[in-house]
């Protein structure tokens, strides 16, 4: 199928971006989720693109979508404006690759953010691109 150019999905591993800075996340892996589902819910309100103009779709102009995964100590995080949150059921990882498969064969582009090399292969697999955890996190990274 090809790729709609007006539609694009971004696609974050809650887990892998919250713990890509030793901020002490680990003592409250909800709130630290949280903040960085505030921080995406900036990004898609400013339509500024997470990492720079060519790191991913954009999130926050028509047709653009962010979705944050969570999973384990993280679930419960509920969504914001121009946020998705997908609970995984089991491996956030499993449910991140089910989300780019469904995205990509509806015709989105999907960028998905993770530092996690063995998901990396897994939805390159599944056709979506990869975008740095650092750069979802800190734009300018």
């Amino acid at each position: 199928m090809d790729t709609d150019p007006t539609r694009h999905v971004l696609v974050v591993d809650a887990a892998n971006v919250v713990g890509s800075v030793p901020d002490g996340w680990w003592r409250d892996r909800r709130a630290a989720t949280e903040l960085l589902r505030d921080h995406l819910t900036v990004l898609a309100r400013s339509g500024q693109q997470a990492g720079g103009p060519d790191a991913g779709p954009g999130p926050g102009r028509a047709g653009h979508r962010i979705v944050l995964v969570t999973e384990g100590k993280a679930r419960g995080v509920g969504p914001a404006p121009g946020v998705e949150v997908v609970e995984a059921p089991g491996e956030g990882d499993d449910e991140i690759v089910a989300v780019a498969r469904r995205e990509v064969a509806s015709g989105a582009g999907v960028v998905v953010a993770t530092a996690d090399r063995v998901l990396q292969a897994r939805v390159r697999e599944a056709g979506a691109e990869i975008m740095s955890a650092r750069a979802v996190r800190h734009p300018s990274a």
